[in-house]
């Protein structure tokens, strides 16, 4: 049975970089420009980075106390499943393996096709002349093969794949911090640019756009909970566990904002709007084209981390589903040499690469966002669930201000971006409604008793 066991190797100092990690992704390096088009108002975009940060702590909160007293692998497949019923947990889980990892990884591994490609345009120039192959192929293949890189990484082991974890980490950490210290320090900015823009639409329309800016910065900010997926590998979950979440949650929160304030710093309010690579556009306005180049690079790399990061945690919801018998079977085996759920690694990068041959992402932030903005509610609101049902349970401070504070700022985002999304947010819930009848299909042909 020794082979059919994940195995609790983590310390505190790689579960809170899994954390990192996983939140400093593409998201801080590309939604500002996309906010500020909406909103107009640069302060009100800062204001709305913080409330999204002490969102995503209120959050972390909530799910150290859940992680410490379940601290097995899945995150909130194990925790809805226990607290309400399988059926939710599998939705979650379904979310997750249709949206949840798979798309950020492959948008991820986009990522650093556009910023790699910017920095090095002469490669897909020099493939386009010689006939090999055009621009839009060669991000594709520069981003499978990212993909594919890092599978073969994590697939030979949990120990392994930590270490290039923690390297990958330290060395985003090092760009952000090294991207601060060079902007704030170089004098070319401007201050004033805090007040140049103009104002968020009155009325409905306005909080309509705040909420659909807030969900793309909780986007930015997934991953608060991500050390509650490898629970089952972190050692001394009860007291780890929360740790990480809060440490790493608030980390981000403070690299997010300093990063946001030297935007603005660097780049007039209306160049702003709609920049994608706004990074690089802030770097080119304060050293000149050069910088533009090299952070371009840097940041291309530094996306590494984050994709890492999503190859490491997705398996592991699959993993649990798929020992209570809701998934497919053969995603429940651990590699023999390895321990690790190698199936799941695979079928996970098998969806990853089918989504970045898509080329289906310019709405996807809003679908991602709606759609797994919906279980971390169900999932907080079982700590009451918890408490009564184990009045001995570990408890974490704040109850009930920090849970009551996450539950109505996200029901408002889901609600909100709606009204200002439809479509992409009813494909959300489409999808979650299909995980009702795989689950019943999973459960007859598994001969899974709930």
């Amino acid at each position: 049975m020794s082979a059919e066991k994940l195995e609790r190797k983590l310390g505190l100092f790689p579960a809170t970089n899994i954390v990192v990690a996983n939140m400093i992704g593409a998201g801080i390096f590309t939604t500002s420009g996309l906010l500020m088009a909406g909103l107009n108002d640069p302060v009100l975009m800062i204001v709305l980075w913080v409330v999204g940060g002490l969102i995503a702590l209120c959050g972390a909160l909530s799910y150290g106390e859940l992680g410490a007293n379940m601290p097995g692998a899945g995150g909130e497949y194990l925790f809805l499943s226990k607290l309400y019923h399988p059926l939710f947990g599998f939705l979650s889980g379904w979310v997750s393996f249709m949206v949840g990892f798979s798309a950020p990884i492959a948008a991820s591994a986009l990522g650093f096709s556009e910023y790699f490609l910017r920095a090095v345009p002469g490669l897909s120039v020099w493939l386009d002349n010689a006939g090999i192959m055009g621009p839009v192929w060669t991000n594709k293949l520069l981003a499978i093969s990212v993909i594919l890189i890092f599978t073969f990484i994590h697939y030979r082991g949990i120990k392994y794949g930590a270490k290039i974890q923690n390297i990958l980490t330290l060395l985003k950490v090092i760009l952000v911090v090294v991207l601060l210290a060079a902007g704030f320090s170089s004098g070319k900015g401007d201050f004033s640019n805090f007040s140049e823009g103009g104002k968020v639409a009155p009325g409905l329309a306005g909080f309509k756009t705040i909420g659909l800016s807030l969900m793309w910065i909780m986007f930015a900010y997934s991953g608060w909970n991500a050390s509650t997926y490898i629970g089952a590998e972190i050692k001394n979950p009860a007291k780890t566990l929360p740790r990480s979440l809060i440490y790493g949650t608030a980390i981000v929160l403070l690299l997010y904002l300093g990063i946001n304030i030297l935007y603005v710093y660097s780049i007039n309010p209306t160049d702003m709007k709609d920049v994608i690579s706004v990074g690089g556009l802030a770097m080119g306005n304060l050293f000149g084209k050069p910088a533009e180049i090299l952070f371009s690079l840097l940041i291309a790399f530094a996306l590494f981390s984050s994709l890492s990061a999503f190859i490491i945690i997705g398996p592991r919801v699959y993993y649990s589903m798929a020992k209570d018998g809701l998934f497919f079977k053969a995603a429940g085996r651990i590699h023999e040499k390895f321990k690790v759920p190698s199936n799941s690694i695979l079928l996970q990068c098998l969806i990853a690469v089918i989504l970045a041959l898509s080329g289906t992402f310019e709405q996807v932030l809003t679908y991602m966002g709606f759609a797994l903005g919906i279980f971390p509610i169900m999932t907080v609101i079982g700590i009451w669930r918890l408490r009564k049902s184990n009045p001995g349970s570990i408890r974490m401070k704040g109850f009930p201000i920090t849970q009551i504070i996450y539950i109505i700022m996200g029901v408002l985002i889901l609600v909100l971006s709606f009204m200002e999304k439809p479509m992409e947010s009813s494909i959300a819930l489409l999808t979650v409604v299909i995980g009702i009848p795989a689950y019943y299909i999973f459960k007859h042909t598994n001969g899974t008793k709930t």
